[in-house]
């Protein structure tokens, strides 16, 4: 045991380690020529115990202002958002006990898009607390999207699996009709629209990070309680129930926080793929599948996946920047495929 916790620190550490890494590499790149020595010298500067130990001599403020107004709130948002969908995306494949679940199987994203379709072009403009009407629409059609997929799969005070993923599926289809409807019937907001499902961090701020974080770092707090009931459910319902585990409860409950999760971090983004089905595989094949590791290691897996992404969907077209969701497709379809053929593979073998 003590050996197992050992090993779990040390991965930890790396990961936060690697994290902090993403972090200042990130800020030091863009059209803004700024080292990786300043970056690391300004950041710093803002740690208040140490703060008044750092040089500063020879740092423009124009240098200071652009990592910290802009770069900086936007890693910090990529950060947030990659850890919500990727310890999402195992709360997911825990419940299902599906490995190709990812956040989106309820139709969230497919909400999400609807409720800033329509805020796009409606124009409706009222702002709550930080949030853009763009993301409120989104946060709110992605809760509602999840609500019907939950209502219509239930029945009656069970939620078996499948009969949600069958609603999840055709909610979603229901949906992408509607919104294709819409811009067919709004082409000059067709751009637009396109460009937010794509998923970007370009108007990201302090106080829309401080908006989003109370719920997914609440979200995923309450999740990391679950891992021990994950690992029940993993060996199959029945056997959990045998060893005290109310799973219809653990179930709602598990589905209800990972909703509200990846709907704070969608609003806040656009739709960003193939993060919550990516990393926790990738976690899985190094931690191991005990959700105890699993959960907290894709919380900084995902984290330093989308800070990455997006530094390079920023800096691979210049000028301009390419949308993100283009940046984790372009890794994600790859290994979704791979998976595909893996399990081909193994169930031909057998």
């Amino acid at each position: 045991m003590k050996k197992r916790n050992k090993k779990l620190i040390q991965g930890l550490v790396a990961l936060a380690a690697g994290l902090v890494l993403a972090v200042v590499a990130a800020s030091a790149i863009g059209s803004a020529d700024i080292s990786f020595g300043d970056s690391a010298r300004i950041l710093l500067s803002r740690i208040p115990l140490i703060n008044g130990m750092i040089p500063m001599e020879g740092i423009k403020p124009t240098h200071e202002a652009i990592l910290l107004k802009i770069r900086l709130p936007r890693i910090f948002l990529a950060a947030l958002v990659g850890s919500a969908l990727s310890v999402s995306g195992v709360a997911y494949q825990g419940i299902f006990k599906n490995p190709m679940a990812d956040p989106f199987v309820l139709g969230i994203s497919s909400g999400a898009a609807l409720g800033a379709t329509l805020i796009i072009v409606t124009g409706f403009n009222v702002g709550v607390a930080g949030l853009s009407s763009v993301s409120v629409g989104a946060f709110a059609g992605a809760l509602l999207a999840a609500y019907v997929v939950y209502n219509v799969g239930r029945v009656g005070n069970r939620t078996p699996v499948v009969t949600l993923l069958l609603a999840g599926i055709a909610v979603n289809y229901l949906l992408s009709s509607m919104i294709s409807l819409i811009m067919s019937l709004n082409r000059d907001e067709m751009e637009h629209i396109i460009f937010w499902t794509m998923g970007s961090f370009s108007t990201a701020d302090w106080l829309q990070i401080l908006v989003a974080f109370v719920p997914i770092a609440f979200g995923t707090g309450y999740l990391l309680t679950y891992a021990r009931d994950l690992n029940a459910l993993a060996i199959g319902e029945e056997s959990a129930k045998g060893v005290g585990v109310d799973t219809e409860k653990v179930k709602k409950n598990i589905l209800v926080v990972a909703s509200v999760v990846t709907a704070a971090a969608v609003s806040v983004s656009g739709i960003i793929g193939f993060v919550g089905l990516v990393i926790p595989h990738v976690v899985r094949i190094i931690s191991g599948p005990d959700h105890r590791t699993l959960l907290p290691f894709s919380i900084l897996g995902g984290a330093v996946f989308l800070v990455i992404s997006d530094t390079l969907a920023r800096t691979v077209v210049m000028p301009g920047e390419l949308p993100i969701g283009i940046i984790t497709s372009v890794f994600g379809a790859p290994y979704f495929l791979y998976l595909l053929y893996r399990n081909k593979t193994r169930s031909s073998v057998r």
